[in-house]
């Protein structure tokens, strides 16, 4: 889907910052689908309209939108072995609920231009922390994780979180508080979009 905009500009939060905020919300109260989607969209609906903007999702698709390519171009973010982007400061705890899209051209500060920390990360603890061994160097066996944390050996996982996700030293101090961390991995769970299990 082609978007006509000068700017793109990513909205998201950092850690649990925003979590006690969102678990408070109607949408996590009225036992609908996606409620962390219908939440998202609905204060971010509100600040394009006040801006003038069109809001974009990340979760809207197909087709989907290239938010990390977005992403990459916006912040001094890169790929990790887990496939999803690291931060030099938040580590694996940031996430991109949406944009805004505006047509004119704002000036924005440059991107400092930042090392990604796993280059120099010479043990690699996310790529050998997963029990089922989900990741490697040629790339993440969805299917394989996702059977995993179905079943009860996956309990850990589930309540707590990815593991390989949580054996990162970057940004440690910002990883999701439990039950944040278990929302997700329901959701990565039930998501149809998804191999396995």
């Amino acid at each position: 889907m082609p978007i006509a905009a000068a700017t793109i500009a990513l909205v998201g939060w950092v850690g649990s910052e925003f979590w006690s905020t969102f678990a408070t919300s109607p949408e996590a109260a009225d036992g609908e689908p996606n409620p962390l989607d219908r939440w998202s969209r609905r204060g971010i609906d509100a600040i394009a309209s006040d801006l003038g903007a069109t809001a974009l999702y990340p979760f809207s698709g197909p087709p989907w939108l290239p938010f990390q390519r977005w992403a990459r171009r916006a912040e001094p973010v890169a790929v990790s072995p887990l496939g999803i982007l690291i931060h030099p400061d938040f580590g694996l705890w940031h996430s991109y609920r949406g944009a805004l899209a505006f047509g004119e051209r704002l000036e924005l500060p440059a991107i400092p231009a930042r090392a990604s920390p796993c280059t120099t990360c010479a043990e690699k603890p996310c790529l050998t922390t997963c029990p089922v061994s989900a990741f490697s160097f040629a790339g993440y066996d969805v299917a394989g994780c996702r059977s995993h944390i179905a079943t009860p050996a996956g309990s850990g996982c589930m309540s707590g979180g990815c593991l390989a996700r949580a054996a990162c030293p970057v940004g440690a101090r910002l990883r999701y508080a439990p039950a944040q961390a278990a929302f997700h991995m329901r959701a990565f769970l039930r998501s149809p979009h998804l191999p396995g299990p």
